[in-house]
């Protein structure tokens, strides 16, 4: 009996490609995550890796941050933003797809439409509508802007999970006495969980990670997020950029979602692998 050669020309290239692309996408990170546990005063070239292990970087980062405040103001406005993005958008899918008419098949493609608009576009109207509607620049101005650039990524995901949740669960609840909203809130929206965790993964990381709409609307240096406190570390030109303490900045503010990560993993990996498959 033939055994099946597992080392065949093609695989041994996809193997190669995986490695370099690993590489190449680690090796940033690895430099930084080094240098972030050097002296302030130490400015040897970064490639040289951890050749020093010292906190006073993560000290000097997280004080002149204020990082605890900062932090809730990135919590405030990364899960706001999604609990308003989670309820409007599954909300604004229900109709869409499970009505079959012309209106509803318009308001979807209307929906898709704002995927190919970039915000940047639009900042200078929209910050000249707040200035005319008198809304004052805080921690929460940015939510406006995040909600809405959200809506149509989140309204395209419901809309086609909705379609495989089956009607006859709603008929059979209908039957029974259940009117519309306990319809939707116990019965639909239970079984969009994966498409749930799919908008919080995706829109979650981005609203954290986001500096243009924080750094264009909030004005008050104790209601910045963490992005915009980061960039205190870069320097001017006499102060110079403070690397270190930049590079361990960064991993404080990464540091949030890669916990949340590896707590809920599980349940971020089943989300993401059901949606996959069913989207």
């Amino acid at each position: 009996m033939k055994t099946r050669n597992k080392f065949k020309p093609g695989n041994i290239l996809i193997h190669v490609i995986l490695i370099l692309y690993s590489i190449i996408t680690l090796a940033p990170l690895i430099t930084v995550f080094s240098s972030s546990f050097r002296t302030i005063g130490n400015q040897a070239s970064h490639l040289k890796l951890f050749m020093e292990f010292s906190m006073e970087s993560y000290r000097t980062a997280f004080k002149k941050m204020d990082f605890p405040i900062v932090f809730f103001n990135s919590f405030i406005t990364t899960a706001g933003s999604l609990i308003v993005i989670v309820i409007i958008g599954a909300a604004a899918a229900y109709p869409i797809g499970r009505l079959k008419s012309k209106l509803s098949r318009f308001l979807y493609y209307f929906f898709i439409a704002g995927l190919v608009i970039p915000a940047q576009m639009v900042i200078i109207p929209v910050a000249q509508m707040f200035n005319s509607l008198n809304i004052p620049y805080t921690r929460f101005t940015p939510m406006f802007m995040f909600i809405t650039c959200s809506m149509p990524f989140t309204t395209f995901l419901y809309s086609g999970f909705m379609k495989g949740v089956p009607v006859e669960i709603e008929e059979a609840a209908y039957m029974d006495g259940a009117n519309l909203f306990t319809r939707f809130a116990q019965i639909v929206f239970p079984l969009l969980k994966p498409a749930t965790v799919a908008v919080v993964i995706t829109q979650g990381i981005w609203i954290w990670n986001d500096y243009f709409f924080p750094m264009v609307f909030i004005t008050k240096s104790e209601q910045f997020s963490l992005p915009v406190a980061m960039i205190q570390f870069l320097g001017d030109r006499e102060n110079p950029a403070q690397w270190n303490v930049l590079f361990a900045s960064c991993f404080l503010c990464a540091l949030p979602l890669i916990t949340l990560f590896l707590i809920f993993q599980k349940q971020f990996v089943n989300g993401v692998a059901a949606g996959a498959v069913k989207g």
